[in-house]
């Protein structure tokens, strides 16, 4: 079901302004990838180009050896049907019922009869856990549900790359968590490439096998979870913490080209202006250990706990891949592969 999708030189402007360039990053098969990035930095703009709603400037995507960014209008048609999008706010018809909103890729892009249609559609409310709702508008459920038929929607098409625009807007944390969990299930079922947009540290640092971090128009960083997680680049470790001092400031207007010199200049006045100790490797935060799919499964992707920092010669931080039930996912996990 997965498949690779290689990004190579994209950059993107609306006339003159340039939302971001030369943004170069592989979303590996089948496994989940987050970007992250402060707000106004264009991630939303990232997807759009990604599934071919916006061309970009310059660049290429390669999909399946086709070039998505340069290919004519019927093969862009053909490898958008590779994709399945949920949209910030689930994008749902107001006028339809969930079952006909999860029901309308079907209906617009296969010949399937309606018994068929059905048996889909209902296997899916069922995968996200709506059933018994499909029958209502979406103005009569709650965010968290709306979100749930729009992930159901995207899932309809059974596609091979997932994209999610900050699917944990407007969720509470205990929704995000429910959220993040039937994600991780689904990446387990369903062995597709996931790209999560979002603002959730949590979902950033405990979900994906690779992160990427956006600011002020370019890919600051894009790799192995541990990797960016002990990482001392400032604007990673910044918007990780979710800390004030550092390079992002309150505004995106200092975030934007305009303002980067002043930015990295403030912005490294407050660094140094810190106590030192909290710039050393041990004042990293622990690495959390990765949500694991429902019933104790491994994801085909999955990274083994520690693996990358061992093969780097990168000491975590203590208490690392530790969960709040004081078992270490480094000897945890050997045992579930065992069984």
């Amino acid at each position: 079901m997965s498949v690779e999708v290689v990004v190579e030189g994209l950059t993107k402007s609306f006339g003159r302004q340039v939302i971001w360039r030369d943004v170069s990053l592989t979303l590996p098969a089948g496994e989940i990838s987050v970007l992250l990035g402060p707000s106004g930095t264009g991630k939303s703009v990232f997807l759009k180009t990604l599934v071919g709603l916006l061309r970009p400037d310059r660049g290429h995507i390669w999909i399946d050896g086709h070039d998505l960014a340069n290919c004519g209008e019927r093969k862009l048609y053909e490898l958008r049907r590779l994709f399945g999008v949920l949209f910030q706010d689930g994008a749902l018809f107001g006028s339809m019922t969930l079952y006909d909103n999860i029901a309308f890729p079907l209906r617009e892009h296969t010949r399937k009869t309606e018994a068929e249609i059905r048996r889909i559609v209902m296997g899916k409310v069922e995968l996200v856990g709506l059933r018994g709702a499909e029958g209502k508008l979406p103005g009569e459920i709650s965010g968290g549900m709306r979100k749930r038929a729009g992930l159901a929607r995207a899932l309809v098409l059974d596609p091979r790359i997932i994209l999610f625009d900050e699917p944990d807007s407007g969720l509470d944390p205990v929704r995000t968590a429910y959220l993040n969990q039937l994600i991780v299930d689904l990446n387990a079922d369903t062995g597709a490439t996931f790209l999560i947009v979002t603002h959730d540290v949590n979902t950033a640092r405990t979900v994906p096998d690779e992160i990427g971090l956006m600011f002020r128009r370019e890919l600051v960083m894009f790799g192995p979870r541990e990797m960016v997680l002990s990482s001392d680049e400032p604007v990673v470790r910044q918007f990780l913490n979710a800390r004030r001092h550092g390079p992002i400031g309150m505004s995106e207007e200092q975030d934007t080209e305009q303002g980067t010199e002043q930015g990295i200049e403030q912005g490294s006045r407050e660094l140094a202006s810190e106590p030192a100790e909290e710039h050393r490797f041990g004042g990293l935060p622990p690495i959390p250990p990765q949500l694991m799919p429902s019933g104790g499964r491994i994801r085909a992707s999955q990274p083994v706990p520690g693996a990358w920092l061992s093969a780097n010669g990168v000491v975590p931080p203590a208490g690392s891949f530790v969960d709040e039930h004081g078992r270490d996912w480094r000897a945890e996990y050997p045992r579930l592969l065992a069984g």
